[in-house]
């Protein structure tokens, strides 16, 4: 497929039936793809610089992150139609679909998360959560869509936001989780969106540290740390919550690391090759797909004996994108 515009960040989500795919480029392109006809059956440059989207719980929606102009733009998903424009000031970041036609972003300007409720005809409801922190800049919902999480760049925590809450706060969760080391130059910012959960604990990957942390599933205690080879970019839990898996920002990213969750420890090194940027598991955790930009490869591996299955080739490949996505809140 070609005509899609700058792909170096672009993400993907999916129609509830699988049909569709909307690509969100970094060029503020926003397409949809008739995955059956393999064309083109809409698009739009929305903005001038786009950081990625979500698609509403019913379909009929798709919203786009933007860091030029800033704030969230809303399209119809049939025909790619504005429905609305929610200016923020701010460079907007972290946005997921929540339970009830709601979009659920953060500003890295101006340190809030913003809830957008479609529920009812006409204009969003919108919910400002201040405090949040200083530089938010990536968010995470959990697969039920009670909790988001937002990922600070300036602060040593994390903000936790309950939606469930009458009145939904942020209130910060491992606080001082970098006290015990300096923090190193960041080359690339971790991603949250993968939210390794593991059953009892939730796993994400440290800013500027070479470890992951491990977080209590029920009250948001920290259970302590791993170890890892490089400074973290994707921590993803196996659909199982076994393993997860852990790439790495440059100049270590030619490796990733697979985390027994049981005992917290690093099990195996796997050499991918150069530029590691992206893991996506079958929907039943047989295998994982990786993307291996300076080989021009994806690269299959068995998540039991890690075994390299295949090699596909591909032009600069970055995200990989499953349709089983289609079903899970956040994805």
């Amino acid at each position: 497929m070609e005509g899609l515009g700058d792909l170096s960040h672009a993400s993907t989500v999916f129609s509830p039936d699988e049909r569709f795919a909307f690509i969100f480029g970094r060029d503020g392109g926003l397409t949809k793809l008739d995955m059956i006809g393999a064309r083109i059956a809409a698009r739009v440059v929305q903005a001038g610089n786009a950081i990625g989207g979500a698609i509403s719980d019913d379909g009929r929606l798709v919203a786009v992150s933007n860091y030029e102009p800033g704030g969230v733009r809303v399209f119809d998903a049939d025909t790619l139609e504005l429905v609305a424009d929610i200016p923020a000031g701010s460079k907007t970041v972290g946005l997921v679909d929540a339970p009830g036609r709601r979009f659920v972003f953060s500003l890295w300007d101006a340190g809030e998360t913003w809830i957008a409720d479609f529920a009812r005809p006409g204009a969003p409801v919108i919910t400002r959560i201040r405090g949040v922190g200083d530089r938010p800049y990536d968010g995470l919902i959990s697969g039920n869509g009670r909790y988001y999480i937002a990922g600070l760049f300036g602060e040593d925590h994390l903000s936790l936001v309950d939606l469930w809450a009458e009145a939904p706060a942020a209130r910060p969760i491992l606080p001082g989780y970098a006290a015990h080391d300096e923090k190193l130059p960041v080359y690339k910012m971790p991603h949250l969106e993968g939210w390794a959960f593991t059953g009892d604990a939730f796993v994400l990957p440290a800013v500027g540290l070479h470890e992951v942390l491990w977080v209590d599933a029920r009250g948001f205690a920290p259970l302590g740390t791993t170890r890892t080879h490089g400074q973290p970019v994707f921590a993803m839990a196996r659909p199982d919550g076994r393993q997860v898996w852990v790439n790495f920002a440059h100049p270590l990213n030619d490796v990733v690391q697979v985390i027994d969750t049981a005992s917290r420890e690093v099990i195996r090194t796997i050499p991918t090759g150069p530029a590691t940027l992206h893991m996506e598991f079958a929907p039943r955790g047989h295998e994982v797909w990786i993307s291996v930009r300076d080989e021009d490869r994806i690269k299959v591996f068995d998540c039991q004996d890690f075994a390299r299955l295949a090699e596909i080739e591909a032009q600069s490949p970055s995200g990989i994108f499953f349709t089983a996505r289609a079903h899970r809140i956040g994805l």
